[in-house]
């Protein structure tokens, strides 16, 4: 059976790779090449332990003092504000308190595989030498932002998750050198992340090729099922295949539109600088949740990054959301040194509630969807993979998929 997977990201790689792993022929597309959009300038971070979705009552109330400051954690340009607020509602109604439990279970049920299915698949692709397990610290300014947090642990604490409550002085003993405007902070010890998010993407497309994969540059326009085949509409050359999977990023509802489907797939732009390696003395990742970033050490620099720019896929960076992180860094991390940094900003495709599309194409059997993971594509790759393979090979997906079809909305 010839498959044609739509994206070389990590979502795409391994889908791509699981599927091979199952006999499968397989090419991958993709309109720039592996590791070329968010799964390059990512933080790097296997999140396991977050579980709570974006869409929730806590975001909404830090929501408008957030939107008040154009450079803050969350802000929507005002060009765009129109074209997104359909999608801002469905959003607000996945903020109830019945959306957000369920949500949750998904969540942590995805976690949960991407988890278990981490360490063997990276063993599988020569890729293990590349994990590390340092945990990641989340710090708060007051007693009150510790306080407003706890129903999040006590959350966590339901679905079975490691994480210890800090003191500054405790805090100081993980990561030194932070502000002592910090006072509380909590440390997650199951929060992994890989030594370069775009370095692994790179070498899982090298284990791919080297196991007879074929990865082509070209941009897909449309999909036309027909016959039991899916024609593949690209501006290079028309290709077909068996079946096909689209996972394309924040292009994929594009591509999506054209079987008639219509999936609320936004972007969430995200913006970060990339320090020489010397820049800090970082244990570990830590969060700034306040603030809406992160600090984190990869093989190739201090990396800060993070915040929400839902500014779509037209209008050009503001990095100016770059430079005010980086302010902020140097003032929560006295030492830092700032110069010298490599500014970026990417597309993170997120739907409404927070959870991905995975599962099959409305209009055809033969066309699986595994996008919209918003900043959790790393995290989530390998149970995505793990389900993709799944369904090209009429198994049976260890999930439910049922909150995570793309049909829901």
């Amino acid at each position: 059976m010839k498959v044609i997977v739509i994206g070389a990201g990590v979502i795409g790689l391994s889908a791509a790779l699981m599927a091979q792993a199952r006999g499968l022929s397989v090419t991958v597309i993709d309109r720039e090449g592996p590791a070329a959009g968010a799964s390059a300038g990512n933080a790097g971070a296997f999140a396991f332990t977050d579980i709570l979705p974006l869409a929730s009552p806590g975001i909404l109330r830090k929501a408008p003092k957030w939107l008040l400051d154009p450079l803050g954690p969350l802000t929507i340009p005002p060009a765009y504000a129109l074209q997104i607020t359909p999608w801002l509602y469905r959003f607000w109604r996945a903020c109830s308190p019945r959306a957000v439990a369920a949500s949750t279970a998904a969540q942590t049920a995805m976690m949960d595989l991407s988890r278990a299915e981490l360490e063997p698949f990276l063993t599988a692709t020569g890729t293990l030498s590349m994990l590390r397990k340092n945990g990641n610290l989340q710090v708060y300014e007051t007693e009150a932002e510790f306080r407003a947090s706890l129903p999040g642990w006590d959350a966590r604490t339901a679905h079975g998750i490691e994480f210890r409550h800090m003191t500054s002085e405790e805090m100081a003993e993980v990561q030194p050198g932070l502000s002592p405007r910090f006072t509380r902070g909590t440390f997650t010890p199951g929060w992994w992340s890989i030594n370069d998010p775009k370095d692994y993407v790179l070498a899982l497309a090298a284990r791919f090729q080297a196991q007879g994969g074929a990865i082509l540059r070209a941009e897909v326009t449309g999909l036309t099922p027909q016959d039991g085949r899916v024609y593949i509409q690209a501006k290079a050359e028309p290709l077909v295949a068996d079946k096909v999977v689209l996972c394309a990023g924040a292009f994929s509802h594009r591509i999506a539109a054209t079987l008639g489907e219509s999936i609320p797939l936004e972007t969430e732009r995200g913006y970060n600088t990339t320090l020489p390696t010397d820049a800090l003395d970082l244990r570990c990742q830590v969060t700034f949740g306040g603030h809406g970033f992160v600090v984190s050490r990869l093989s190739t620099g201090i990396r800060v990054g993070g915040a929400v720019e839902l500014g779509g896929l037209s209008l050009p960076p503001n990095f100016k959301r770059s430079e005010a992180m980086l302010r902020k860094a140097k003032v929560f991390f006295p030492d830092l040194k700032t110069e010298g940094g490599r500014q970026w900003m990417g597309f993170r495709p997120s739907l409404p509630d927070s959870l991905p599309a995975i599962g099959r194409a409305k209009a055809s059997p033969h066309v699986v969807y595994a996008f919209g993971h918003g900043h959790l594509g790393l995290t989530q790759s390998t149970g995505t993979g793990r389900i993709v393979a799944d369904l090209l090979t009429d198994a049976s997906p260890p999930l439910n998929l049922t909150s995570f079809s793309p049909q829901r909305f």
